[in-house]
């Protein structure tokens, strides 16, 4: 039996504060903000609060360590769509090849 359904599931929850996700990231919370101004990375609000995934955090990391090495936030939010659209694109091959078998 795998547990991967149940990995994602927990990896994508929205439940950790902006505090927290500063803390294991090293990122500044003005920091957090401004990748999310540059549309880099969309927490959910409760309340007025932010609350961020794993995944998302995982992302930040991504994020920061690319700025280290000089990298535009507009070039990594390129790359960011370039990716989104190949996922999309494989996603609708193989459904649409499963139908066909």
């Amino acid at each position: 039996m795998s547990t991967r359904p149940q990995e994602e599931s927990y990896k994508h929850k929205k439940v950790i504060s902006i505090g927290v996700v500063s803390e294991l990231t090293g990122l500044s919370q003005r920091q957090i903000r401004y990748y999310e101004e540059r549309k880099l990375v969309f927490p959910d609000r409760s309340k007025g609060t932010r609350k961020y995934s794993f995944a998302d955090v995982e992302l930040l990391m991504n994020i920061a360590n690319q700025r280290e090495e000089g990298v535009s936030t507009w070039e990594i939010r390129q790359q960011m769509s370039k990716e989104l659209r190949e996922r999309m694109l494989k996603g609708q091959m193989n459904a649409h090849f499963r139908r066909r078998s």
